[in-house]
Formats: C-alpha cells, sequence, structure tokens
C-alpha cells in the first residue's frame, strides 16, 4: 500500500472532513490528483484544510454540511457538481460515539449516534449515488466506502448503540454492493479497530473513557493516516477490482 496509485481525475466526495480518518484521508486522495469536496460541520477547519491541499498543488472545495441536515446534504451535492464535476469517489465517514449504559437513559445520545452513523450515512448515499452511477456508466472507476467499525461485529460494555449504528453501516453495504456492484460502482465498507482520531474525546462515559485510556497503554493504535493510505490503495485499483469488505487492526488488539 505504499505505492501511490494515480487519481488524477476523479472528483471526490469526503464526509467528517475536519478531523480524523477524514482529513487524514482527503489530504491523501488529493495528494494522489483527485479534486476533493470536503464536508463536516466546522467551517473554519474545513477552510484551514483546503488551504494546505491548495498549497500542496491540490483542488479542494469546503463546504460546511451537518449530515443531519438533508436539505443541506442535498444542496452540498449540487453545489459539488457545479463546482467540481460529476464525483465519482464518496468516502462516507461522518459519525459520532457517545458510549453509555442502557440504565443511564442517555436517549439523546443514542438518538444522536443513530441520525449520524445510520441516517446520516444513508443521506449522504442518496445524495451521491446518480452521480456514481452515472461516473461509472462513462467507464471510469467508481466508489462508495462506507467506514464502519470491528464494534459492528464485537460486543463492548456501555457501546451497545454505537456498536449497532455500525452494524447497520456494513449489511446497509453489502446490501448496496448487491445493487451497484453490477452497474460497475465500487462499494467497500472498512471496519477500523482502535484509530487515534478526537473521536474518543467526545465520550462522556467514565468506564468507557477508562478503558479507552488502558487501551492506549497497551498497544500501538493505527493513525488516521494509516486508514487513509488503505483507502487510497482501494480507490486506486483497476476498475474491475474491488475489496468489499476490509477489517484493519492494530497488530496486538485482539
Amino acid at each position: 500500500m505504499s505505492q501511490n496509485l494515480s487519481l488524477a481525475g476523479r472528483i471526490a466526495v469526503v464526509t467528517g472532513a475536519s478531523s480524523g480518518i477524514g482529513e487524514a484521508a482527503a489530504r491523501k486522495l488529493a495528494e494522489q490528483g483527485a479534486a476533493v469536496a470536503l464536508l463536516a460541520r466546522r467551517k473554519d477547519r474545513l477552510e484551514s484544510l483546503a488551504a494546505r491541499i491548495r498549497a500542496a498543488g491540490g483542488r479542494a472545495l469546503p463546504l460546511a454540511v451537518d449530515a443531519k441536515d438533508k436539505n443541506a446534504v442535498a444542496e452540498a451535492a449540487r453545489v459539488i457538481s457545479g463546482e467540481l464535476g460529476t464525483v465519482d469517489l464518496v468516502l462516507n465517514n461522518a459519525g459520532v460515539m457517545l458510549p453509555s449504559g442502557v440504565e443511564e437513559h442517555r436517549v439523546a445520545d443514542f438518538e444522536q449516534m443513530i441520525e449520524v452513523n445510520v441516517t446520516g450515512a444513508m443521506r449522504v448515499v442518496d445524495a451521491f449515488v446518480d452521480p456514481l452511477v452515472a461516473a461509472a456508466a462513462k467507464g471510469g472507476p467508481s466508489d462508495l466506502i462506507n467506514i464502519s467499525s470491528i464494534a459492528a461485529h464485537d460486543v463492548f460494555p456501555t457501546f451497545a448503540v454505537y456498536c449497532a449504528t455500525k452494524a447497520a453501516v456494513t449489511h446497509l453495504s453489502r446490501n448496496l454492493r448487491a445493487e451497484l456492484g453490477p452497474k460497475h460502482v465500487r462499494v467497500s465498507v472498512i471496519e477500523p479497530g482502535f484509530v487515534d482520531t478526537e473521536l474518543q474525546s467526545h465520550m462522556t462515559n467514565e468506564a468507557a473513557k477508562e478503558w479507552i485510556a488502558g487501551a492506549k497503554k497497551q498497544i500501538t493504535w493505527l493513525t488516521a493516516e494509516d486508514l487513509a493510505s488503505t483507502i487510497a490503495f482501494t480507490v486506486g485499483l483497476p476498475r474491475h477490482v474491488n475489496l468489499p469488505h476490509i477489517t484493519i487492526m492494530p497488530t496486538q488488539q485482539v
């Protein structure tokens, strides 16, 4: 995966682009030649990232968008089409992790994870599926990559709703591939283990925070750049090659 495969001419959308996996992936895709639309809520971070990409010779379009706002997502798709052209690469990455025990009754946190991780992801799919199919019909590569987690399969106390949302993303991806694969749209789901990003900093449950802190001391975590390299490799493969399900783990994580 150290090979830099050219993505010249590709037009990519990255959600959750203001930090972590999204930011690293946007930089990597731009470095390899793709024009990148950057979607997230934090406008200042997006503009800073876009400036860095442009300074390095790339193309970037920052758009402050909340995945929970279906009208904003749809409008972003319209703007991207006008500014950059037909999207042929979507990294569906925006997500939130707010673990808590079910007996804590943090219903607002449960609802936020479902709204962002599942409903928001599907809003992105809905907004960009037509250009993805159109790009594939023209004979070029076309990619939808959904970021899930090993939590889709594993069991972690206090993470029940988060795990359920990621299981939904993984199963959604498998079914979307059955629909879109015959139309030459590659659908991939990536399930990382521990990745060192700011995602963990949003947690408020003390037991979960202690568990995460202990895991950081015991093993070497993945970096956002590790995920970015994996993503760039996946979309850089020949059009007829699809990696549908990728699990990427720290070597020491079991």
